[in-house]
């Protein structure tokens, strides 16, 4: 724990980067969960001066810590992502939380198209290809053109609109999955994923996590996909079907993957690694310096909007 006298005290179930953690000491006592030997016991013994909670999207905060925190006030997130948050359980105490949008959705957006270019066009294997020297002995296997295909977006919010943006310079065919149509998208709407599935060559998925999303991207999605079809997957790895993708993998049900979660992270399961028609990236969509630098900034107003009784920055309820 980090003591600076009579600054609000701030529980983080994980770390930040430095360039964040330095100025979170200054400005609050910090308690580092993750340090602790006996999580519940270092709760218990500093849960009555716990005013916020400065986590991570995929470390969140349950139903139970936050039961735990009888002065809690504030959930602030590192990501935009809140499925592992229980929201339920903040709005029922009238706890605000916060999370990190709009400064990643470009980080993501690049990713989502390298990974479609990574896996069709074959990078990873080609520089495997060259650093082994096979290229003296050999021709590789040829690539998927990336260009003149139809590209299928599940979730058009600000990353699959920044996907979509990308795209343009692709000469490619855009169309999206949704709720309702955006009125303003010259795009394709698809009110049905499988309907998607089956019309697109590449389907992208950055649909939100949690219930409502589950296995969204299931058997029968993959089956619509077919064996020319692509699958990248930025959002969670929750929203598709794990089991299902690997078997279709496996036995070439769909052409391939770009994927960048999964679930049970970082331990995921290792049938990927054996797989060759898969490009594979360690949930890292938002991650480059300026991104990252961009979320803790965010993180740490928001803290001090509170803290300073002013209107949260990016509130999520």
């Amino acid at each position: 724990m980090t003591t600076t006298p009579a600054s609000p005290h701030v529980l983080m179930p994980g770390t930040y980067p430095e360039w964040d953690m330095a100025p979170m000491r200054e400005a609050y006592t910090i308690h580092r969960l993750w340090e602790a030997a006996d999580r519940q016991a270092f709760i218990a013994e500093h849960a009555a001066d716990i005013r916020a909670i400065a986590t991570r999207g995929e470390l969140g905060a349950g139903a139970e810590l936050i039961a735990a925190l009888p002065k809690l006030e504030l959930v602030a997130c590192y990501g935009v992502g809140t499925d592992a948050i229980d929201l339920a359980a903040c709005r029922a105490r009238g706890i605000r939380v916060t999370n990190t949008p709009d400064v990643l959705n470009g980080d993501v957006a690049d990713l989502a198209v390298g990974l479609m270019l990574a896996v069709q066009r074959r990078i990873s294997e080609g520089d495997r290809f060259v650093r082994s020297g096979a290229w003296a002995d050999a021709a590789m296997p040829l690539a998927t053109r990336v260009f003149g295909q139809r590209i299928g977006i599940a979730g058009f919010g600000r990353i699959g609109s920044a996907i979509a943006r990308r795209l343009s310079g692709f000469d490619v065919e855009v169309g999206y999955f949704s709720r309702t149509p955006k009125a303003d998208s010259p795009h394709r709407h698809f009110a049905s994923l499988a309907a998607m599935a089956e019309w697109c060559d590449v389907l992208v998925v950055i649909l939100p996590g949690g219930e409502a999303t589950r296995g969204i991207v299931d058997a029968g999605v993959l089956r619509a996909l077919g064996p020319r079809g692509w699958l990248v997957n930025v959002s969670r790895g929750t929203t598709v079907d794990e089991a299902a993708l690997l078997q279709a993998l496996q036995t070439r049900a769909i052409a391939g993957a770009g994927l960048d979660v999964f679930l049970n992270e970082p331990r995921i399961d290792p049938r990927f690694a054996a797989l060759d028609n898969v490009v594979l990236t360690p949930h890292h969509g938002s991650g480059t310096e300026q991104t990252r630098r961009a979320m803790g900034e965010l993180v740490r107003r928001n803290l001090e909007a509170h803290f300073a009784g002013r209107p949260l920055i990016t509130p999520v309820a």
